[in-house]
Formats: structure tokens, C-alpha cells, sequence
């Protein structure tokens, strides 16, 4: 029987090292751009039918990572991370057999549902093994798994289309996921009861240091002003960066006539995924509320200056800003979630607060596709994003730790 100093040695790396191995499998939904160019060009569907099923599957993630984290905290993240890679592997497969818009759409439901749960387990399940004074590091890294996704799936998936078609593209894919969650997901657990993690300082989250009000449950969290406050932010930040990253190529086109505008999208990816790191890290040095202060006010400027990046290396750097800056709302929401209302709970509070992200995904994208479509530029997208980013920055100030009623 491992003692407890050598439990405290080892298995919090473990947890790690699983959590963001998990959510670099569950990046296989950055691939669905290449597939779904794949859809118009060989199938024929229209570029309408060929994004309904991405859509849905951001509808059913959101929806699961509510459901997914409620159950994670009840039964425990091994349970519901493996159930999800059943799902996953269960909905690419059945996507393999699916040969209308419709029946795609269910299957890739199905995988968005088993995303959900599994990602609802990482960073829970992941930040009770490691004090305080590190839980930013660590969601940093665990988070940047997912940002990192988008430079392998891609490819990989791009060339399985063109040797093996469609079809066999997404049985393929199912298969090689399902077997490496299925296996990750059993070394995902919660620490043991009444444990404690080793500290350098004793340090505690500063809003429970302050009023002692930690683990508040997701019944009174949604009454709770900082709750509120917290997915409008949210719903600020993620909407500017999911509204560039959907139409970046379009954006490169119309506003520098620029064909490369694909390059773009690796710089997205790139700064996502470094920014989720050393915000992460810098947010446990500087804080949380400091950090959002600083990103949304920079992001802000940002989204106001786009309409006038007329070059390619404009593009470029505007590009960038917005990737860090959407990667870092990816590490900090969570960490601010642990810090105002506890940790026990952690899976269905930041459930029902990343609905926002999910908001988002329909509002900055939709948003600006109906500009263009109205307008032929993207000015007007860019000016509302800029508002709901001054609102975050004025948001921000007005947090305060919330109270458990109890």
C-alpha cells in the first residue's frame, strides 16, 4: 500500500498528465473544418448542411458539460469520463454509416454528448490533487490540451480523407479516440477522502480565505451576482475569439485581399494554445480578476482596431491577440470558478458556467456571417464584439467572493 507521501508524490502528476492527454483526444472536433470541406466537395451537401452537425455539436457539449459535471462530482470522474468515450467513439462510428445531413447531425450529437462528459471530468478531477498556489499552472496545462489539438487532428484527418473517403474516415477516427480515452479515463479520480495537498505556503483560494465560503452549490450559484457577472464575461470574451476564428479566411480575403488566409488560422491555434499556459501560470502570481482585467481590456482594443488591418501582417498580429486572448479565458473561467465557490462542486458549477462559451459559439459567429451578408464587411461584428468586451472590463471591478447562504 503506497504511503501517503508517496501518494502525494506521484498521483497528482498522474492526474495531469491523463487530463490533458483526454483533452488532446477530444480536440478530434477541431478537425471538422477539413471534413466538412469534404462534405461539399465529394458528397455535394451544401455549406449549410455540411456545418449542421457541428452546430449540434456544440449545442450537445454545452448541454453535457452541465450534466457531465453534476454527475462527475456525485459518481466520480472515471465513471463518466469512460461512459463518454464510449459515446465518442460510438458517435465518429456512426457517423461513418450516416449518409444525409440529418442522420450526421444525430451521430455527431452522440460525440458531442461524450465530449462533454469527458471534459467535465479534467480539470475537476485534476486541481484537487495540487494546492492552490499552483491550480492556475496546472489548468493551464490541461486546458492547452485542447488548443494544441488543432495542429495534428487536422492534418491527420485531412489525410485520411483523401486515402480512405469519408466513410471510413470517421469509423477510423471513432475507433483510434475510443481506445485511447477508454483507456486515460481510468486514471482519472478524485483524491482520496480527507486528503490534503502539500503546500509551500499553506495558501488557499483568496475569496475562501477571506469569507470562508467555499463549495457553494450549483443551486446557488446561479442566484448569486457573481455568477452572473462571471458568464457574461465569459459570454464577452469567448464570443470576440469563436467569431474571428469561424471567418478568419473570409476576413483575410475581404479586408487584404489575401488568398493564404489558412496561415491565419495556425496562428490562431498557436497562440491559443500557448496563451492557456502562461496565463494559467501567471494567474496563480498575479491573480485571476487582474489577469481578465488586462486581457479583456487588450482584446477590447483589439476587436475596435480590426475593421483597419488591411494588410497580411496586420491580419497577423490582430489574429494572434485574439488567440491569446481566447486561450486565456479558457484557463482563467474555470480557475475563478474554483476560487468563489469551492472546489467540491467544481464539475456542475463550471458546467453550467461554460453555457456561456456555448452562447457565444452561436452569437459571435452568427453575428457576423449576418454582417457581411447584410453589409459585405465585417465593421459592425466588430464594434458589437468590442461592446460586450468593455462590458466584461467594466464587469470586472464589481466581482465580489460570493456568500453560501447557508
Amino acid at each position: 500500500m503506497s504511503s501517503p507521501e508517496t501518494l502525494r508524490s506521484y498521483r497528482p502528476w498522474i492526474a495531469l498528465a491523463a487530463s490533458t492527454g483526454i483533452n488532446m483526444t477530444m480536440g478530434i472536433n477541431y478537425s471538422w473544418s477539413v471534413i466538412k470541406k469534404a462534405l461539399v466537395i465529394q458528397w455535394g451537401w451544401t455549406n449549410v448542411q455540411a456545418s449542421l452537425p457541428y452546430t449540434a455539436y456544440m449545442l450537445t457539449f454545452t448541454l453535457m458539460m452541465i450534466f457531465g459535471g453534476r454527475m462527475q462530482d456525485k459518481f466520480g470522474p472515471r465513471i463518466v469520463a469512460t461512459a463518454g468515450s464510449i459515446l465518442v467513439g460510438a458517435g465518429l462510428v456512426a457517423c461513418g454509416f450516416a449518409e444525409t445531413p440529418f442522420y450526421m447531425m444525430l451521430s455527431y450529437c452522440i460525440t458531442g454528448f461524450g465530449n462533454g462528459m469527458c471534459y467535465s471530468t479534467t480539470i475537476p478531477a485534476c486541481v484537487k490533487w495540487f494546492p492552490p498556489e499552483k491550480r492556475g499552472m496546472v489548468t493551464g496545462v490541461v486546458v492547452a490540451g485542447t488548443g494544441v489539438a488543432s495542429g495534428y487532428f487536422s492534418p491527420l484527418a485531412d489525410w485520411l480523407l483523401g486515402s480512405y473517403g469519408i466513410s471510413r474516415t470517421f469509423v477510423i477516427l471513432g475507433a483510434a479516440v475510443f481506445a485511447v480515452l477508454s483507456v486515460m479515463s481510468q486514471t482519472v479520480k478524485n483524491p482520496p477522502e480527507g486528503y490534503v495537498p502539500s503546500s509551500s505556503n499553506g495558501a488557499q483560494p483568496e475569496p475562501c480565505k477571506r469569507t470562508g465560503t467555499c463549495d457553494i452549490g450549483w443551486p446557488d450559484i446561479v442566484r448569486s451576482p457573481t455568477f452572473v457577472k462571471l458568464w457574461l464575461m465569459y459570454l464577452g470574451a469567448a464570443s470576440a475569439g469563436l467569431m474571428i476564428m469561424a471567418h478568419i479566411a473570409t476576413i483575410a480575403k475581404t479586408q487584404a485581399a489575401w488568398e493564404k488566409g489558412f496561415y491565419l488560422v495556425i496562428i490562431f491555434a498557436a497562440f491559443n494554445a500557448a496563451s492557456r499556459l502562461v496565463a494559467g501560470y501567471l494567474s496563480d502570481r498575479y491573480g485571476r480578476l487582474r489577469l481578465m482585467l488586462i486581457i479583456f481590456a487588450v482584446q477590447m482594443v483589439n476587436m475596435a482596431l480590426f475593421a483597419f488591418y488591411g494588410t497580411p501582417a496586420s491580419l497577423v498580429f490582430g489574429t494572434a491577440v485574439i488567440g491569446a486572448a481566447y486561450g486565456a479565458a479558457f484557463a482563467l473561467f474555470p480557475l475563478a470558478t474554483a476560487d468563489f465557490f469551492g472546489l467540491k462542486n467544481l464539475g456542475g458549477n463550471y458546467g453550467l458556467l461554460i453555457t456561456a462559451w456555448g452562447c457565444a459559439g452561436l452569437v459571435g459567429p452568427i453575428l457576423a456571417g449576418w454582417v457581411v451578408d447584410v453589409t459585405g464587411r465585417y465593421g459592425f461584428a466588430y464594434a458589437i464584439s468590442a461592446a460586450l468586451l468593455a462590458m466584461a472590463v467594466l464587469l470586472v471591478p464589481t466581482i465580489k467572493p460570493a456568500r453560501n447562504p447557508q
